[in-house]
């Protein structure tokens, strides 16, 4: 997938990453090796909105339940129990529903500066919500320009994601590092968070090294998108940068 130069600003191979400290939406400073800033990026949390949501759906389902709650005193005993079973369900599941219909989605946006007046990349949640699988859009200024996926139920050894063209190709994979790592973190990062998270990318084919993204121990989160082993430039850069921070945020690290 060997694209030509598209900007300045993802014409490189090393992308050093910064998450502001204590902010509800994620936010990301990106600067190259020498230290100049080249990108600012975030991914808005919308906590009023989906707090309000959440609260809606409260409302809705209790409304709901109580309704149904009352049309039990006006059935007899022997069905009493299943309109209780059923008032339950229905009211978990309006709960559920209109919370989900009301939130909004956490789409990502890439931009020049920390004005945020030209935006050069977006990241876009298809869904809002998705049992097993996730899937991201990524988008330029032109269009689609590839597609993320990421399978929860890989998440009980090890953490994966896919990435493909919009046609559907597999461009290449990221994963967590050595699985003896991967099960360490299961057991010891979920109580002391003392194994960093890292990630490899390799080509969805020949599964060759392309490049990784490694935690630094800081106070504040600070990674290195490293993506020297892509001597050819396989991998649009575009897609590099959006991959790695999809990889922090959308791991909740």
């Amino acid at each position: 997938m060997t694209i030509s130069r598209v900007d300045s600003a993802f014409d490189r191979d090393k992308f050093l990453l910064r998450q502001k400290f204590l902010a509800i939406s994620e936010k990301y400073d990106v600067w190259d090796e020498g230290g100049n800033s080249i990108l600012y990026i975030e991914r808005p949390a919308h906590f009023l909105r989906n707090f309000g949501a959440v609260f809606a759906g409260l409302v809705a389902g209790v409304a709901t339940g109580a309704v149904l709650f009352s049309l039990a005193n006006t059935v007899s005993e022997s069905l009493r129990n299943y309109v209780f079973v059923f008032a339950w369900a229905t009211m978990l599941v309006v709960i559920f529903v209109v919370s989900i219909l009301l939130s909004k989605k956490r789409d990502l946006t890439i931009y020049r500066d920390k004005s945020k007046q030209e935006p050069l990349l977006k990241v876009l949640q298809d869904k809002k919500f998705e049992l097993i699988t996730a899937t991201f859009t990524i988008r330029d200024t032109n269009g689609d320009i590839a597609k993320f996926t990421k399978n929860y139920l890989y998440e009980i050894f090890c953490k994966y994601w896919h990435c493909y063209t919009p046609d559907g190709s597999l461009i290449c994979i990221a994963k967590e590092d050595p699985l003896i790592m991967a099960l360490l973190r299961r057991f010891v990062s979920s109580f002391f968070d003392l194994i960093p998270l890292n990630f490899v990318i390799i080509h969805g084919e020949t599964h060759q090294l392309l490049g990784g993204l490694n935690r630094q121990f800081t106070i504040r989160d600070r990674y290195v998108l490293d993506m020297s082993a892509d001597q050819e430039r396989y991998l649009d850069r575009r897609i590099a940068i959006a991959l790695g921070v999809m990889l922090d945020t959308g791991e909740r690290r």
